[in-house]
């Protein structure tokens, strides 16, 4: 799975990240490419029906990345890890919208 963002301010892109979610030797990877940082991995350490986690202790923030079912027409994605030796969680709520033109 490929995804991409872009963050947008008065009409000029500030950053973009690239991710891809794809099978590895021990499970799943997700694998993040940030503007102007080095890639990151992050291996799947629980996935369920719901819920899926990846996790890379070795990296700065976030640490952990999940992504957990909301209901049928919603996702909730969470990073979270340590800042300033103080634990820091965001949540990042996703709802399906109709397209438009169909």
């Amino acid at each position: 799975m490929l995804g991409v963002s872009r963050t947008i301010a008065h009409d000029s892109l500030t950053s973009w990240e690239l991710t891809v979610i794809r099978s590895g030797t021990n499970g799943l990877v997700y694998e993040a490419s940030p503007s102007g940082q080095p890639p990151a991995a992050f291996l799947g350490v629980e996935a369920s029906d719901s819920a899926l986690t990846f996790e890379n202790l070795t990296h700065d923030f976030p640490q952990l990345i999940r992504y957990r079912r909301a209901g049928a027409d919603s996702l909730i994605a969470e990073i979270s890890g340590p800042v300033q030796s103080r634990r820091r969680s965001i949540s990042f709520p996703y709802t399906r919208v109709a397209c438009p033109g169909n």
